[in-house]
Order: C-alpha cells, then sequence, then structure tokens
C-alpha cells in the first residue's frame, strides 16, 4: 500500500524479481561449488585471484537473494503473513543466516590473500587452511541445498496451521 492505494505488481515485474531470485542463488551455489573444487594448498597467483573473485560473485549474489527474497515476501508473493506465520518460513531464514555468517570466514580469508596478491607475492595456504576452508564451504553447501527444500515446502504451506 502506498498512499492509501493497493499497489498490484505487474506480473512482469514479479516475474523478474523471481527470476533475479533463481539466478542470484544458482550463482552463490555455483561460486560456492567453485571455491570447494579450486581451494588448495599453494595456489599459483591465477589461482588465488580465481578464488578472491569467486568470494565476490557469492557476496554480491548473497546481496541480490536477500534483496530479492524481501521483495517476494513483501510484493510479489503470496503476502507476508503468508510467510511470517510459518515456522519453515523461519527456518530457512535461520539456515540462510546461518550460511551468511559461515561464510565470513572464508570471505576475510580471501579479503587477507587480497594484500600479498596487491603487492606481487602469494597469500600463505597451508593444509590446515585448506581443511578448514572446505569444512566450512561443505557446510554452506549442505545449507545452501536445504534452503530450496524448505521454499517448496513452505510455498506449499507445510507449516501452516489448516
Amino acid at each position: 500500500m502506498f498512499l492509501g492505494v493497493v499497489l498490484t505488481p505487474a506480473p512482469t515485474q514479479s516475474a523478474l524479481v523471481a527470476y533475479a531470485h533463481y539466478l542470484s542463488f544458482m550463482l552463490c551455489f555455483g561460486a560456492l561449488v567453485f571455491e570447494r573444487i579450486r581451494i588448495k594448498v599453494e595456489p599459483n597467483r591465477g589461482e588465488a585471484i580465481a578464488m578472491v573473485i569467486a568470494d565476490v560473485i557469492y557476496g554480491l549474489a548473497g546481496i541480490v537473494l536477500l534483496l530479492s527474497g524481501i521483495l517476494r515476501v513483501r510484493y510479489f508473493g503470496q503476502g507476508g503473513d503468508f510467510y511470517t506465520h510459518n515456522p519453515v518460513f523461519w527456518i530457512k531464514i535461520a539456515v540462510f543466516i546461518l550460511v551468511g555468517l559461515l561464510s565470513l570466514y572464508p570471505t576475510i580469508t580471501y579479503i587477507l590473500w587480497a594484500i600479498p596478491l596487491s603487492k606481487g607475492d602469494l597469500p600463505t595456504v597451508n593444509t590446515n587452511l585448506v581443511s578448514r576452508l572446505r569444512t566450512i564451504i561443505n557446510i554452506e553447501l549442505v545449507g545452501f541445498a536445504f534452503i530450496p527444500l524448505l521454499a517448496t515446502f513452505m510455498a506449499r504451506g507445510v507449516g501452516l496451521s489448516p
């Protein structure tokens, strides 16, 4: 509602917001898979830069995912009450937040890699760091894989009282 007028979103707007949501989800997942496959001990300059770029893509896509999700709940979905009264929605949000919080460690790591890379040096990447990053990214991937399942349940009213 804007100035007492109920705004009905055009189908094209709704479709574009949904598309942005789905595409950003795929980009997040793809960037995580790339990071998981490519992380290794003592990467060369190109490999280290690729990891930093993949994480930037992941971060930007995550922001689009969040914003398009908010738009879908508020304007382009089944109405805020449908979502906010459903415990499955809150589980989905909790998983998204958990994945986002877990992503801070790899992101900070890759930001720290940018310092030596900007000076022409390589980051120090040992076996312990690679193991830690793999574990975190694996958990993020499981979380991201679980989110569409929750969304599917939620869209069908699972969790709502009859």
